[in-house]
């Protein structure tokens, strides 16, 4: 079988290596490239993310990646966000009392996260909602990597039309509960970093590429 093409999208931030290997290791062809022609026509775009939200909508602006990103949405072609690669698919991030816009891709307000300890830094379990595909095959007490001091934790989206599916949100706790991972037709996402996470994140890895 042949293997699908994955883009990590290079716009500056995000560790890109580590999700190269990692996509690599579960049988995908990898590219890492900020390239539009590339990008579109990827059996999947990945967009990493770590640092400042604002910086990170600001260099996926400068590449053209909120253009990619809706096109490719726009006709149902597979797209995961990872850590801010998540974050900024939201509405808006507010950081240090500034607000910067995301992509809209789903309502929601990213902001600081209210724990003990700030970063979330280490391994922790996630609620995944019954029948995930993301979450296929994982047992409930998998672990995975976070390192974020923000995060969406207010968040309860139906969708507008019956006729489409709300999207799926896994949820974990640090100090107060989260947003851990979405799954939302062609676009998934996750807070915390698969690339990192060992077995568990191989496997969910893995999971998304038998649907693309």
């Amino acid at each position: 079988m042949t293997a699908k093409k994955v883009v990590v999208f290079d716009y500056g931030f995000g560790n890109v290596r580590s999700a190269e290997r990692a996509l690599a290791r579960v049988g995908a062809d990898v590219e890492i490239t900020r390239d539009y022609d590339r990008a579109m026509n990827a059996d999947g775009l990945l967009v990493p993310g770590v640092g400042a939200f604002s910086a990170c909508m600001a260099g996926l602006k400068e590449a053209r990646g909120d253009w990619i990103v809706g096109r490719r949405l726009a006709g149902g072609r597979p797209v995961m966000g990872i850590c801010v690669g998540m974050q900024i698919l939201f509405a808006r991030g507010i950081e240090h009392g500034t607000e910067t816009e995301g992509l809209d891709e789903w309502p929601g307000t990213v902001g600081p996260l209210k724990a003990p300890v700030v970063p979330h830094m280490g391994w922790n379990t996630v609620e995944a909602p019954e029948g995930s595909e993301l979450f296929a095959g994982l047992d409930a007490d998998a672990r995975f990597y976070f390192v974020h001091s923000y995060a969406v934790t207010d968040w309860t989206l139906e969708s507008a039309n019956p006729a489409l599916r709300a999207p799926e949100v896994t949820w974990a706790t640090h100090g107060e509960r989260f947003v851990a991972a979405v799954e939302n037709g062609a676009l998934w996402a996750t807070q915390f970093h698969p690339e990192k996470s060992g077995d568990a994140g191989a496997r969910l890895l893995t999971n998304w590429l038998a649907t693309l």
